[in-house]
């Protein structure tokens, strides 16, 4: 299968093409952009590029620094990482003493790329309708995912950074530059446009993206649409969304397109590696499960992931130069399973501290993500395509439970979509049991069992701290059990005291100084 985001990667300029043409096109930035938007091509170029850029740079990273998706997680407590002497930024998220000076460059790496995929969106926004000879049917496509790709960038803004410089014209002047911050609910009416233009131009296919060439699809954008309600309607949102988040979460789910893979029994008891959670880690990339994702390519693009699946320790004995517990679970995570019914924190499911080397050696480590594991690529080959999961059908199904439960009331619907996440992990209890359970809670003690069960199922997310600063709850664990606390106030697993001010990372200072017109987030 052909998957057309791996194919244009970004190199240099504005947009690049497939490396085979990139050494015979004129560079981009010595073309002006209404010279350059004259080809059909041009706008397939432009649009893939958008596939690799802004926010999806969050997601892969350096086998020492992690990934800076993994930052909000890090603040959280709930991971450490092997390298955080060395990589500093860990270290000052597990503190809490990061500020606007001491990770200037990594808070405008984070600002920087999205602010470039948002200008490459809205560069093709407006170039894009005036290509002739492009297929309508693909320039509605073209235009619905650029601006699917804005939205999600502006998402990821206004989450980390709070109200920002709302830009939708593409830069073609040095006053375009500077831009005073926008409202939160202005940055989220955006988002809401952009997200519902893509779902309804009718450009976007249905279906899952593996099926579609690797591009988004109409379900991915409802999935979007749905987690952005949902955090609107919370503590660092503008409103109360949950009737919207639940309707659209509903048709996701109502596709059909996706579905829990489930458990592989012999005889009754669970088959060796038979176990859902396995079944995800060696599909690579299951269709049923991963909605949206960030996608690798052996020899375009490799993934980092399998490297991050052992601590230091491991490194001589496998094909990576070096192993690093980038996102190694601390004792808060550990805690945070009820060892003997939940499945996921049994040994080699979402996690392991042991494992038989092919020589046949057994070894014993600290406990890392077992779910990132690729055998081929730890002890052969270093190379590794697994994709990275970004919203996966059980994170839909919980929004859902949580957002009908808001607008609805603990209705069937709420309690059988948080039921269904609930029996998978907890293989031997009975699923009526479950059901009968969760059906007699008030809708705040309902909305907290989902609000665990996004703790323990979405790990591999990295939504914790999203979830934490849109309920302004935070979770302690203990013993399997799972309590919430005001979040102001709360200390993590590095005894660090999160204030009000720690919710929203400072405007880096390299962009203060680009921009006059910005001013920092309180507390900085």
């Amino acid at each position: 299968m052909k998957n057309y985001n791996l194919i244009f990667l970004i190199i240099t300029g504005l947009f690049v093409s497939g490396c085979e043409d990139f050494l015979e096109e004129e560079p981009v930035d010595e073309i002006a952009l209404d010279q350059y938007f004259t080809e059909p091509e041009h706008a397939r170029d432009a649009v893939n590029a958008l596939y690799r850029t802004g926010a999806m740079e969050l997601y892969p990273g350096d086998i020492y620094a992690g990934a800076r998706i993994m930052f909000g997680p890090w603040i959280s407590g709930y991971v450490d990482n092997d390298y955080k002497g060395q990589e500093v930024h860990v270290g000052y998220a597990q503190n809490l003493d990061y500020t606007p000076d001491n990770l200037s460059s990594y808070f405008n790496g984070m600002w920087s790329d999205m602010y470039l995929g948002i200008s490459r969106a809205n560069t093709a926004i407006k170039y894009i309708p005036q290509i002739e000879g492009l297929a309508e049917q693909e320039r509605l496509q073209y235009i619905a995912e650029a601006h699917f790709f804005r939205a999600l960038n502006y998402f990821y803004l206004v989450r980390l950074f709070g109200g920002v410089p709302l830009i939708t014209t593409p830069y073609e002047s040095i006053g375009d530059l500077e831009k005073e911050r926008s409202s939160t609910g202005a940055v989220y009416n955006l988002i809401v446009e952009d997200l519902n233009l893509a779902i309804n131009n009718g450009g976007l296919n249905s279906g899952n993206m593996p099926g579609n060439n690797g591009r988004i699809t109409k379900e991915v954008a409802q999935t979007i649409l749905t987690d952005v309600y949902l955090t609107r309607s919370g503590r660092a949102g503008d409103g109360d969304f949950y009737a919207e988040a639940a309707a659209v979460a509903k048709e996701v789910i109502n596709s059909g397109v996706y579905s829990l893979t489930q458990h592989n029994y012999t005889d009754g008891e669970l088959a060796e590696n038979g176990s859902a959670y396995n079944q995800i880690r060696e599909a690579r990339l299951p269709a049923n499960e991963f909605i949206y994702y960030y996608e690798y390519q052996i020899g375009i693009a490799n993934s980092t992931y399998p490297a991050w699946s052992y601590p230091v320790s491991i490194s001589p004995e496998v094909a990576y130069a070096i192993t690093n517990n980038a996102y190694g679970p601390t004792a808060d995570l550990l805690n945070a399973y009820d060892v003997e019914q939940d499945l996921r924190i049994q040994e080699k499911q979402y996690f392991h501290s042991t494992d038989v080397l092919p020589n046949g050696e057994e070894i014993e480590f600290d406990t890392s993500p077992h779910m990132w594991k690729d055998e081929e690529a730890l002890y052969e080959t270093a190379l590794s395509d697994n994709a990275t999961q970004i919203y996966t059908y059980s994170n839909v199904l919980l929004m859902a439970a949580e957002a009908i439960a808001k607008s609805e009331g603990v209705n069937s619907q709420a309690v059988e979509y948080l039921a269904k996440v609930r029996e998978r992990a907890y293989w031997k209890m009975d699923p009526e049991q479950i059901r009968t359970s969760l059906s007699a809670l008030s809708v705040e003690d309902f909305t907290e069992e989902v609000l665990k069960e996004r703790v323990r199922e979405l790990v591999f997310e990295f939504t914790i701290w999203f979830d934490i600063i849109r309920t302004g709850k935070f979770p302690v664990s203990s013993d399997g059990e799972i309590n919430f606390v005001d979040v102001i106030g709360a200390s993590n697993n590095f005894e660090a005291t999160i204030e009000e001010s720690d919710l929203l990372l400072p405007i880096p200072e390299l962009e203060m100084q680009r921009n006059s017109l910005l001013t920092q987030n309180p507390g900085y």
